[in-house]
């Protein structure tokens, strides 16, 4: 096994957290005065760790599901149409974390530790029961799948908490 592609294979998801995470950072440094650091992380931990990362893994599993199978270690099977779009469907929820409220946020978080939370622990199964290496079941991508969402709901959690109670929605005008 060449070990620059499998260590470039291995880490290249952690990229979705790295990017965010720096974003943040930056943003922090230079947000308005009263503006709240917590909404800054979750907004950009939305849309560039969720939202970003899973609309990739859509379009790898899409354009390249054999690629994607074989990198994952697993056979190839109609499951990775299925990926694609489950994937597609964390996207859009982490999208719209950039204009949601801490509230949506939270459900964003929650249901994306529904679909990655599962998915880290097929991947801790195959790499314990079949010895699956494989660069796309173990490392950056078994991070992702526990961390993404941890800190989403971490983030909306706290936020929620410090809103109180009836002021966790910004009000809307009806449509």
């Amino acid at each position: 096994m060449d070990t620059l592609p499998y260590a470039v294979q291995t880490t290249f998801p952690l990229l979705f957290m790295l990017v965010p995470a720096l974003g943040a950072l930056l943003s922090c440094r230079r947000r308005a005065p009263g503006r709240p650091a917590a909404e800054i992380w979750q907004r950009w931990w939305a849309v560039g760790a969720l939202g970003i990362g899973s609309l990739w893994i859509t379009l790898a599993f899409l354009a390249v599901p054999d690629a994607m199978a074989d990198t994952i270690g697993f056979a190839h099977s109609p499951f990775q149409f299925e990926i694609a779009f489950a994937n597609l469907g964390l996207a859009v929820l982490g999208f719209r974390g950039a204009s949601a409220s801490p509230r949506e946020r939270l459900t964003s978080g929650l249901a994306a530790a529904v679909f990655l939370w599962g998915a880290a622990i097929g991947h801790v199964y195959q790499w314990f029961a079949n010895g699956d290496h494989a660069a796309g079941n173990t490392g950056g991508i078994l991070a992702n799948d526990v961390l993404i969402p941890a800190v989403m709901i971490a983030l909306a959690a706290r936020d929620v908490r410090r809103a109180g109670p009836g002021r966790s929605h910004a009000a809307r005008p009806a449509v």
